[in-house]
């Protein structure tokens, strides 16, 4: 089904307006909070007796101090989870209107499948993409983030490769995008926020909060912080065509610069 073109033009910038802004508050809170709990581990270590880790800041002709606790005060928390929820489901939207119905998913030079086995498969790499990243998260294997990150990478590379000769150049580096955005969110609302709720829920009963979940909830929140970088720039990638999806090593292409958007991050998370 095509809609008429003013209708898709108007749908599809409303929803990457809406898409573009959105992201921006949740990659914003993500690595501000990044940044936020490494200078209170510092603040933290370098502290003497019974003082609490604190971090003063200024801004907007104000001057701000946060400090760290173990456990929640009687005081409204503010939780932040709205922003990965909205720019998922925008995201979605734009995946719909430009590939599912806009007819950019299938190049026959590619492969020559019809659409809806071509949206099967999209909607099925999100899915399995999923479920194999939260069973190896929750394996042995997700407490040594060095082995996990190089098989991550590995499967990463197959997941390109697989995607790039499948669907068309442009749909392949969105859907990895797609895949890494899904990812991100369903850390956040299967992962971190239930952990969060159980921690609220031990404190209200006067038990000691579990650390290990506090751990998982922290490493998903890190994992996000690398993969935002790479799905960003396949966001950007469209504008590109010749240095990327319309390469004749597109494929070599996403996956090398994958581990430029890791590297990124390192470096943007130690800033």
């Amino acid at each position: 089904m095509r809609l008429p073109p003013d209708v898709s033009e108007w749908l599809n910038l409303c929803a990457r307006w809406f898409h573009v802004f959105a992201g921006i508050l949740w990659i914003g809170t993500t690595y501000y909070f990044t940044w936020l709990d490494a200078r209170l581990s510092e603040s933290e270590r370098a502290a003497q007796g019974d003082a609490k880790p604190q971090v003063w800041m200024v801004h907007s002709g104000g001057f701000y101090v946060v400090e760290k606790q173990k456990t929640p005060a009687a005081h409204e928390l503010h939780w932040f989870r709205w922003e990965a929820a909205l720019t998922w489901l925008s995201g979605v939207v734009l995946l719909v209107l430009v590939y599912y119905l806009g007819g950019a998913l299938v190049d026959p030079d590619v492969r020559d499948i019809g659409l809806p086995y071509a949206i099967a498969f999209s909607v099925g790499v999100l899915v399995v993409g999923w479920v194999v990243y939260d069973l190896l998260m929750l394996s042995p294997l997700g407490r040594n983030e060095r082995l996990f990150a190089v098989l991550a990478y590995a499967l990463l590379v197959g997941v390109v490769y697989l995607l790039t000769h499948v669907l068309s150049g442009r749909a392949a580096y969105i859907e990895l995008g797609a895949l890494f955005g899904t990812l991100m969110a369903a850390n956040v609302w299967m992962r971190i926020l239930p952990a969060q709720r159980k921690m609220i829920a031990a404190t209200k009963a006067g038990q000691a909060p579990d650390a290990a979940l506090a751990a998982q909830a922290k490493l998903r929140s890190k994992q996000n912080t690398f993969m935002v970088v790479p799905a960003v720039f396949t966001m950007i990638s469209n504008h590109f065509p010749s240095a990327t999806y319309g390469s004749r090593y597109n494929w070599i292409i996403l996956s090398i610069l994958i581990l430029v958007g890791w590297v990124a991050a390192k470096f943007i998370r130690r800033a």
